[in-house]
């Protein structure tokens, strides 16, 4: 069965960075490609950003354009979520998932915590 391994995450000061890490052990699932949701203290989870596998077509929620990039590495399995000038708001457990279609996620990583301080 597929496994999603995420790394990243942390606590820092509003204005800094982050990069979030997540590793599928099989190819195979990531039929669409790949993307990031979120979900904040006492919110519904929420989507972030997505990329397709073969194309690199991204897609961003409106509340982190112009400051998170997704990339992938097809060798790895991995996706990537570069976050720049980060807020207190985007304080979330991130997860990575896969999907069956864009808007069809399938297999979630175990997520990870980004604490952003004011």
């Amino acid at each position: 069965q597929v496994q999603l391994v995420q790394s990243g995450g942390g606590l820092v000061q509003a204005g800094g960075s982050l990069r979030l890490s997540c590793a599928a052990s099989d190819r195979a699932f990531i039929t669409y490609g790949m993307g990031w949701f979120r979900q904040p203290p006492g919110k519904e989870r929420e989507f972030v950003a997505t990329i397709t596998w073969t194309g690199g077509r991204t897609y961003y929620a409106d509340s982190v354009k112009d400051r998170f990039t997704i990339s992938r590495d097809n060798g790895k399995n991995t996706v990537y979520l570069q976050m720049n000038s980060l807020k207190p708001e985007d304080t979330a457990v991130y997860y990575c998932a896969t999907y069956y279609s864009q808007n069809n996620p399938a297999y979630w990583g175990q997520g990870t915590q980004v604490t952003v301080s004011s």
